[in-house]
């Protein structure tokens, strides 16, 4: 039997307008970095794919290099797409990236003209799609210069093989420059994409602020601490811990009696709130309304479902940020 999805899928999750766009995201976004690449099992993707839909998960967001290897979940989620999502691609939006190493030779990585245009054309081939709704940049390149790696993006635009761009992992300062460039072009930046958690919070020091002040959205990627703030961890590294797996950016030396310590901290604070350590982390970082949308993984079908349920609780009391950040200074 085809697939049919959720006709209640829109009624329980949370859509937030991006910065000044008329575009609007899912509180709980579904990042394809890990798990659904040419090593990984296929169905079990699918089965992801397809919850996260049903849940009201409109977002799907990857990057030229996911895998392993390199390129094969944009394969795998264009051959999803066919098989389940025909009909529906006018209620997704699906991102890509270009930024870190993806061929060899002077033209496979970084930010020049050439690889970024190159990149989204295989991309796209890749779908099977005609266009991506929001093209990153991934990272910044310091030799490029970023007015080359804006006109990129908007050239992109232009072509309508994209619908908006963003950027990922840049700096304030770099931020405010592809800001200007490209309010400039005329292809104003939709959304910024960088890591924030409680254990990493720089974003705080001015690019939330920025961000705001100038009308883009932001998603937060690795909310979860790559599973550092999930019950995973509550007795130390599990044997199948991405800590322990290679090309991973989580390092088993981050897992410190320190940091297992706060874990169990937070831990108990969740548990008072009536949410797993993983839901109050997500609802952590959405709780002033300054990030968009949370960036999830996921190798289970239970853990989008558990990670949604997050949204039915957003608020927390001072006592509560007292206590947490008590915690996270300790």
């Amino acid at each position: 039997m085809s697939y049919q999805p959720n006709t209640q899928r829109y009624e329980s999750m949370k859509y937030h307008r991006c910065g000044r766009s008329g575009i609007k995201l899912p509180a709980i976004s579904l990042g394809l970095w890990h798990n659904f690449g040419g090593v990984d099992t296929f169905e079990n993707g699918r089965s992801l794919i397809r919850t996260a839909f049903d849940l009201g998960i409109t977002h799907f967001d990857l990057a030229n290099n996911y895998g392993p290897p390199p390129g094969s979940a944009e394969e795998n989620f264009g051959a999803i797409l066919k098989k389940d999502f025909t009909g529906y691609r006018d209620e997704m939006i699906i991102s890509t990236k270009a930024g870190y190493g993806m061929w060899s030779g002077p033209y496979g990585d970084w930010g020049s003209r050439k690889y970024l245009v190159s990149s989204l054309d295989q991309s796209l081939s890749r779908m099977g799609l005609d266009y991506v709704d929001i093209f990153y940049h991934h990272r910044p390149d310091t030799e490029t210069p970023l007015e080359e790696t804006m006109m990129a993006l908007d050239h992109v635009v232009r072509q309508g093989k994209a619908l908006y761009v963003g950027i990922s992992n840049y700096g304030v300062e770099e931020t405010e420059r592809a800001i200007s460039i490209l309010n400039q072009l005329g292809t104003p930046l939709l959304i910024h994409q960088p890591a924030y958690s409680m254990f990493n919070r720089w974003v705080e020091n001015g690019l939330t602020s920025l961000l705001e002040d100038h009308g883009v959205g932001s998603i937060a990627f690795v909310p979860l601490a790559q599973g550092l703030l999930t019950n995973r961890y509550l007795n130390g590294v599990p044997s199948d811990s991405r800590a322990l797996k290679p090309n991973s950016f989580l390092n088993k030396n981050d897992v410190t009696e320190d940091v297992i310590l706060k874990v169990k901290k937070l831990n108990v604070i969740a548990g008072d709130r009536g949410q797993s350590l993983a839901q109050m982390a997500l609802a952590w970082v959405l709780r002033e309304g300054r990030i968009t949308s949370a960036l999830i993984g996921a190798s289970k079908v239970s853990q989008i479902k558990e990670n949604v349920e997050a949204l039915n609780n957003l608020t927390f009391s001072e006592d509560e940020l007292t206590a947490i950040d008590e915690i996270l200074n300790s």
